[in-house]
């Protein structure tokens, strides 16, 4: 006999216990394969509670969050209102919806808390502010959200422009709400 080929033995072909092994197995997981593709479960998408989570593509808002990544690492400068000299926060966000969606704000975080539109933080979209309160003042900070539960902002003078997420524990135990000052 042959090592790796089938014999004949009274009319009944035998194959060799390796071949054997190895086709069970390739059956297991074949099966195994499509049990499993039988029983998964669908993925369910969130259910929003908003118009305006589901709201149809805004170039604008997408400009403005795609603006705020690329000043990332950007010092930071009490009072600072540009990339030249670095910001502060509330500057950066003037900075931002001027330069990246040609709209003109100005004032302090906390006047930009004033003069925007409180929304529910589930109907955040990119572009909208978020406000901390990190000095023990009301709306002390502010971000711009980009999506994803994540926002930039001119941080401090140690870290200056920076990503963070909303679920950050500094900025979680801080969060004051979401305001918009887009339609």
């Amino acid at each position: 006999m042959t090592k790796g080929h089938a014999t004949r033995t009274a009319g009944v072909q035998q194959t060799p216990l390796h071949l054997r092994r190895r086709t069970l197995t390739g059956l297991g997981l074949v099966w195994v394969g499509l049990i499993t593709a039988c029983s998964t479960t669908q993925v369910s998408r969130p259910v929003v509670s908003s118009d305006r989570a589901s709201a149809p593509y805004n170039g604008v808002r997408n400009d403005l969050a795609l603006f705020a990544l690329s000043l990332l690492d950007t010092a930071y400068k009490w009072g600072g209102r540009g990339p030249a000299t670095g910001f502060d926060c509330s500057g950066l966000v003037a900075h931002v919806y001027r330069e990246g969606g040609g709209i003109a704000i100005q004032g302090s975080s906390a006047e930009l808390g004033r003069k925007s539109k409180p929304i529910d933080r589930s109907a955040l979209l990119p572009g909208d502010l978020v406000f901390f309160n990190t000095l023990g003042a009301r709306h002390s900070h502010v971000g711009v959200y980009v999506g994803g539960g994540r926002f930039v902002h001119a941080s401090n003078p140690r870290t200056g422009v920076r990503l963070d997420h909303l679920s950050n524990r500094y900025y979680a135990q801080r969060f004051e709400g979401a305001h918009s000052l887009l339609e």
